[in-house]
């Protein structure tokens, strides 16, 4: 595992296939960063499911609503919802969306931001300037990259836990 330099602004992720390492980048994007460590703290990631993997572009996960396989799931609606929280407003930077960044998911409007995010499976600078990068994967790519594809996957896999490294 890497080494964890600000604990407060690091998410760790369990998946079956390893733990995934994030290091959040309040500086950039602050209102992103404190609502996934917020939604983190209460639980509301334990068992969501990525329900968009597209093989060489990204796997997306974190709807609280409607992705989470422990409780009121279901698979043809993940992707539709968000958490009880407001929206938040878009924070776009010059950070690239480069293989391993964290991005913010959204619909057409950019300040639609709630609860799901992205990971990139490689570099994908199209989306500059257009979505949210808020975190960077430091350690545990190679489980990102295991994740099962498929939009959604037949069989999702599930974040297991997700935890504000301070409090793990």
């Amino acid at each position: 595992m890497a080494e964890i330099k600000d604990p407060e602004n690091t998410i760790i992720i369990t998946l079956d296939g390893g733990d995934v390492v994030i290091e959040l980048l309040p500086d950039i994007a602050p209102k992103h960063c404190e609502r996934m460590k917020e939604l983190a703290r209460a639980g509301a990631y334990d068992g969501v499911v990525f329900h968009r993997v597209i093989d060489g572009f990204m796997a997306q996960t974190g709807d609280v609503k409607f992705g989470n396989q422990t409780k009121e799931f279901e698979l043809r609606r993940a992707g539709t919802g968000g958490s009880d929280l407001p929206d938040l407003p878009a924070e776009f930077s010059g950070i690239p969306h480069d293989r391993g960044t964290l991005g913010a998911a959204r619909s057409m409007n950019p300040n639609s931001a709630n609860s799901q995010f992205f990971i990139n499976f490689s570099d994908n600078h199209f989306l500059n300037r257009q979505y949210t990068v808020y975190g960077r994967v430091i350690s545990g790519m190679d489980a990102v990259d295991k994740i099962t594809r498929g939009e959604p996957p037949m069989v999702p896999d599930a974040m297991l836990s997700v935890k504000v490294a301070a409090d793990a």
